[in-house]
């Protein structure tokens, strides 16, 4: 029996107002108050960074402000985007038994290849590239990401229809060593929209968006149902706009603290992305620590936790204690290791030796 998802469509808005409707899409799940849903989103134009991110690193931020681009922290993982009205989002927020999907990795796998599919049914020969990517001859035409909260998952992803590359990369700050990796001149390289794609064939918008729906049916196994979008969702979004999400103190909470008095800070690059760490040493134990960077964990807030975990920790005993949180926690890793984030305090600390 194939499992019904409602679809609904918040159509163009605000930057911090979409991210604040996913996290009430998230709560309301969890209380059973709305089923299994997928959600169709558009923004206006705004740089949106990871949940882990520093975000004057990732963004010219007086650029934004100068150009009326909004300045956004999204929920989820993962590295910063642009967005504006010529891409759109899908989301899907769904019970973890009703795909039977049971690690981070499986659910980009997974619900990647599905968004691929949708694309294919465009005459699109996209596949997916892990770790969370949706690309077309190495080109990235959707990114993805997403978490688990209990027993409720949230995935998101954007579809590149069309853009300007050029307001991309003066709104982002795209470092060089991921062009770099790839042979690229400009970020403009490595992606590609489905204008470009399709030219001339290229459909509107809502057929863009009902073949998205067909490849998450076959793929999936799911029947997709045109629904409401409710009045406690948009009630709780409101809410979370104005407590959280919506304000500057969450989109500025954390900023790079490298170079600051005192702090020793080191990047490591892995499979699971970017890991910082920045630390304040006292006798040679954490006083504070903070990690940032483009990494996926499931939940989001489990990094505040092992970093409050840290504190006090002895430099010599830190891989011990990260293995051992990790352990003790109901953690998922989306290529990232738990040893990635013991080595970037490692390398930290090791500039206290070296100083």
């Amino acid at each position: 029996m194939q499992k019904v998802f409602r679809v609904i469509d918040t159509g163009v808005r605000e930057g911090r107002a979409n991210i604040a409707f996913d996290q009430a899409l998230i709560d309301l799940h969890q209380r059973r108050v709305i089923p299994d849903t997928i959600r169709f989103l558009q923004f206006r134009p705004s740089a949106l960074v990871g949940r882990h991110q520093a975000l004057a690193r990732e963004v010219h931020v007086d650029f934004c402000r100068d150009h009326n681009i909004g300045l956004v922290r999204r929920i989820t993982g993962g590295g910063a985007l642009y967005m504006d009205e010529g891409q759109f989002g899908f989301e899907l927020v769904f019970h973890r038994a009703t795909l039977g999907i049971s690690s981070l990795n499986e659910l980009a796998r997974i619900l990647c290849e599905a968004a691929a599919r949708g694309l294919q049914n465009l005459g699109v020969a996209a596949r997916y590239r892990p770790r969370n990517d949706i690309e077309v001859d190495g080109r990235k035409v959707s990114g993805t990401g997403g978490f688990f909260d209990g027993d409720t998952l949230f995935y998101q992803g954007t579809i590149l229809v069309d853009m300007d590359p050029a307001r991309m990369l003066a709104a982002l700050n795209v470092p060089q060593d991921k062009l770099a990796k790839r042979a690229l001149d400009s970020a403009g390289q490595r992606v590609v929209t489905l204008r470009e794609l399709l030219g001339a064939r290229l459909p509107d918008v809502a057929a863009i968006k009902a073949a998205m729906l067909k490849g998450f049916a076959e793929a999936l196994g799911i029947e997709p149902v045109q629904g409401n979008i409710s009045d406690a969702e948009e009630a709780l979004a409101a809410q979370i706009w104005r407590d959280e999400i919506g304000t500057d103190e969450f989109v500025h909470e954390l900023e790079d603290p490298a170079g600051q008095e005192n702090v020793l800070s080191a990047s490591l690059q892995g499979p699971g992305g970017t890991i910082s760490a920045h630390l304040r040493l006292e006798d040679s134990r954490i006083r504070e620590v903070l990690f940032t960077g483009d990494f996926f964990v499931t939940p989001p807030r489990v990094i505040f936790d092992l970093e409050a975990h840290l504190r006090g920790t002895a430099v010599a005993d830190v891989e011990a204690q990260v293995a051992q949180f990790f352990n003790a926690a109901k953690v998922g890793l989306l290529s990232a290791r738990s040893s990635d984030f013991a080595a970037a305090v490692g390398e930290a600390a090791a500039k206290a030796v070296a100083a």
